[in-house]
């Protein structure tokens, strides 16, 4: 492994927060079969293992997290966190785009196709699961994809919590609520927001998300439950 490549496993693993004790399996989860000399080389049989691994662990989150939930609201809610579109959208989170081995033309004008986005985090999972074992690849997992069941189960609820909220406020106030960016942190191709709700001259404690629309959705919800005296769903922190 020349010093070069190293280097760049170096930098993916410092973005996806996770150290590899067998860099060649980060390096078989990065590496497209576009780019391999051997297609056994590439990360298709960590993205097979991974699709799985992924897939039982989701299931596990839900089944504790929703222990009221019929298998059917279950299954609604999995398919949507371990889809092709979440799959994708975390490893642009991650900024993974960068760090993939591909061949010549598999990018284009727009970039990384999102299916190879997608097949690229399913490979991690499976890299870190053999890396370390079940635990290592559920927190991996639950980090990432917890936000994801959260929008996932409001969107099953119907939570659109920012409509809720501007409902209750011009019926109870007659203004809209407006929305506040308090805070931003993390590197540009992965920051999260800090927003605030306000009615009037009252403003409602802020939440973070990992863009500004659900930013939003979470600091409409934080003030739909202080004005009914519910518990706060997410903290200020």
């Amino acid at each position: 492994m020349t010093p070069e490549l190293l280097a760049q496993l170096q930098r993916c693993e410092q973005q996806i927060g996770y150290t590899f004790r067998d860099k060649s399996l980060l390096l078989a989860a990065l590496t497209h079969a576009s780019g391999a000399d051997r297609r056994l080389r590439s990360n298709e049989r960590l993205e097979f293992l991974g699709d799985a691994i992924l897939g039982a662990i989701v299931c596990e989150m839900l089944y504790h997290r929703y222990p009221n939930y019929l298998e059917g609201d279950l299954t609604r809610i999995k398919s949507v966190v371990v889809s092709r579109q979440t799959c994708a959208k975390i490893s642009s989170l991650l900024g993974l785009e960068d760090c993939l081995i591909l061949g010549k033309g598999m990018t284009g004008p727009a970039g990384v196709p999102s299916s190879l986005l997608a097949d690229v985090f399913e490979s991690l999972v499976a890299a870190i699961f053999l890396d370390s074992g079940h635990e290592a690849a559920r927190q991996f997992v639950a980090r990432h994809l917890e936000p994801e069941i959260e929008l996932a189960e409001d969107e099953q609820q119907g939570g659109n919590y920012k409509s809720i909220l501007q409902q209750l406020a011009q019926r109870e106030h007659g203004v809209t609520p407006v929305y506040h960016v308090l805070d931003e942190k993390g590197p540009d191709h992965s920051k999260c927001f800090q927003v605030a709700a306000q009615i009037g001259n009252q403003r409602f404690p802020p939440a973070w998300g990992r863009n500004k629309k659900e930013a939003e959705q979470r600091a409409a919800r934080n003030a739909l439950s202080q004005i009914t005296g519910q518990h706060m769903p997410f903290p200020a922190d």
